[in-house]
């Protein structure tokens, strides 16, 4: 019997074409590079090559096998056999405020919609096995968002301040970049403000790049090369640095196997975590304006290697190993807001093993996209006049 939620096998991708296609390729994308991920996320290359006799290539098995449940450290998360994570629990959450809202998001909306919906309604939570509160799996600098805003009532626009610095904020920026299809600028200002909820620093400064990131590769005829000229002309500090390092790298490789250490090797220096994953250096997620998230440059960078295409992006992403769920989530929506196919032989699977439409989300974004798209129009329109009335310009209507 097919799971509840994973009924839909995906649109046909000859009924798709421009806005609709890339939504849904970004989002598709974006939770299948997490299901993929899951299942190797916290170790490095050669420890995923031991584990799984060679590269991986598709959907794997729990590290610990039948011991997931009790296996530390990863019990008692089924990570593996198609499973999503909180990357695309708090994405589709995400989508779900944005139905609510209908309009561009700020930080209040992830007090007023996004904490409540955490808090209070039931969903299918895969690596879990049972529906419950998504404030259940998700990790402690998720939780932050429930404890500063729903009981220490904290002004929303400085609420990250005093979390971890990770990439918490910027795993789930897809659909602002989404929303602000070919409008690389808008989509990082919107997604800075929506992640001064959760995050601060160069976690705060990721979430609106990458949201920035898919923005510019929705526009016609966007290239990866493209992608990371617009995340360059935004980005700040350590991030913009880290992004530049990495990508220069990237550029000199075609294929992801031999990429994997230059491009750890390239990101190092910015990266606080150190080079054991599982174990943190002493500095390790703390505010810096000189450092950057790990996750980010290395998925722009997997997205180069890969000359966009969707698959070599995401299992580069993958392989890469450490935070590879969260890289490969954005590498994934990258890839897929360029137009790359997401292949049925993974998407299909990861719906049914997660009991999720992947596909509902799209949907519903796309539509709230135009919605919103029509009222940035009536505004603008309604500026220019003001505008030209002040004599400030002559108006061309």
């Amino acid at each position: 019997m097919t799971p509840k939620g994973a009924e839909s096998s995906g649109p046909c991708p000859s009924r798709l074409s421009g806005l609709d296609e890339r939504i849904t390729k970004a989002l598709v994308g974006a939770a299948v590079g997490d299901a993929l991920g899951g299942p190797v996320e916290g170790y490095s290359p050669d420890q995923i090559t031991d584990r799984h006799g060679g590269r991986v290539h598709g959907i794997v098995g729990p590290w610990h096998g039948d011991a997931w449940r009790t296996a530390r450290p990863i019990a008692p998360y089924h990570k593996g056999d198609g499973h999503v994570t909180d990357d695309t629990l708090m994405t589709h959450a995400l989508v779900r405020v944005y139905a609510r809202v209908r309009d561009h998001l700020d930080a209040y909306a992830v007090a007023d919609h996004l904490v409540p919906d955490l808090m209070t309604n039931p969903r299918w939570i895969p690596e879990l096995e049972t529906e419950t509160l998504p404030l259940q799996r998700l990790f402690l600098a998720e939780k932050w968002l429930v404890a500063r805003l729903a009981y220490g009532h904290v002004d929303p626009r400085e609420a990250g301040v005093g979390n971890i610095v990770n990439c918490g904020a910027a795993m789930y920026m897809a659909p602002v970049g989404l929303v602000n299809a070919a409008n690389p600028a808008a989509a990082y200002a919107e997604a800075l403000d929506i992640a001064g909820a959760h995050q601060s620093s160069y976690g705060r400064e990721a979430a609106g790049v990458f949201a920035a990131a898919v923005a510019a590769a929705t526009a016609p005829g966007a290239t990866p090369d493209a992608v990371v000229t617009a995340c360059l002309s935004l980005a700040k500090d350590g991030t913009r640095a880290a992004i530049e390092q990495v990508c220069e790298v990237a550029r000199g490789y075609s294929d992801f196997e031999s990429a994997l250490a230059p491009l750890r090797k390239a990101v190092a220096p910015y990266d606080t975590v150190g080079p054991d994953y599982r174990a943190p250096s002493l500095g390790a997620r703390r505010p810096s304006r000189l450092h950057s998230l790990e996750e980010l440059p290395v998925a722009l960078g997997m997205v180069l290697v890969s000359g966009g295409d969707f698959r070599q992006a995401v299992l580069g992403s993958v392989n890469y190993g450490r935070d590879c769920d969260s890289i490969a989530t954005m590498a994934g929506a990258v890839a897929g807001a360029l137009g790359s196919p997401v292949p049925d032989e993974w998407s299909k699977p990861v719906a049914e093993a997660s009991r999720l439409d992947l596909w509902e989300p799209a949907r519903t974004l796309t539509g709230v996209t135009r919605e919103i798209f029509e009222r940035d129009v009536h505004r603008r329109r309604a500026h220019e006049r003001a505008f030209t009335a002040l004599g400030g310009t002559a108006c061309s209507d």
